[in-house]
């Protein structure tokens, strides 16, 4: 099946034949759960790619992950559950709806008022289907997602849903006081009480990073990549 160039319907074709009865026996023995850590680790890479600003591999590293996008549409399609077009058909629609002041009547002056509007259409959707948010409930966030990431965002929905916040000098405040604590007492602390003194240190300082405009995810990226390259210079 050699072409000079491939189409979209070229790809769901040959991933279809590689799950086929005649296909590859690594591809047929895929599933959604031994794909899970192939789709994380694709999308780093994407995100490596734009951070190195190399359109090439970026190009590359969105086509790894169209792959695991279709290959677990195949997967789902063959269980007779859903296929690419019903994965196309249901973000084209959550897009439209959510858009109104786009595909709609509705006006939204800013990107603010956008995402406001976002949230708010989310919330009637998962009451249209019998999946409303429990009042108060954070757990909503997936565990799944990075611990920087998932602290950020539960972080945010506390501030808004509880109206939870504290000033970046309140922030400071405690980091000070739970690290002297720490650096008074971590002799005596037991392996599990360490664990969550230094977690409580973490979820502050994301917390400030949050008060202060900062990415705490970015932030510590860069630093860790500040890291690696002062040793590795320093090594050769």
């Amino acid at each position: 099946m050699k072409k000079k160039k491939y189409s979209y319907e070229d790809l769901l074709e040959i991933v279809q034949t590689l799950r086929g009865v005649n296909g590859c026996p690594w591809d047929r023995e895929q599933t959604h759960e031994s794909l899970k850590t192939c789709l994380i680790e694709e999308c780093y890479e994407v995100i490596e790619a734009i951070d190195n600003r190399d359109d090439e591999n970026l190009c590359e590293e969105l086509g790894d992950v169209l792959l695991q996008v279709v290959m677990h549409s195949q997967i789902a399609s063959e269980g007779e559950r859903f296929g690419m077009d019903e994965v196309i058909d249901g973000i084209s629609r959550k897009l439209v709806r959510r858009h109104p002041h786009v595909f709609g009547e509705k006006k939204a002056a800013d990107a603010g008022e956008v995402l406001k509007n976002w949230d708010e259409i989310k919330r009637l959707e998962k009451i249209s289907l019998n999946r409303p948010e429990k009042p108060g409930e954070l757990s909503g966030v997936p565990k799944a997602f990075p611990s920087v990431i998932r602290a950020q965002k539960i972080q945010k929905k506390a501030e808004k849903t509880y109206k939870f916040h504290s000033t970046s000098e309140e922030n400071i405040t405690r980091i000070e006081g739970l690290a002297s604590e720490l650096k008074q007492q971590a002799g005596e602390m037991t392996p599990h009480e360490l664990e969550k003194a230094i977690g409580e240190i973490l979820f502050e300082s994301i917390n400030l990073a949050k008060n202060l405009g900062v990415n705490a995810e970015n932030s510590l990226t860069n630093v860790t990549e500040t890291f690696i390259n002062k040793l590795e210079s320093t090594s050769i």
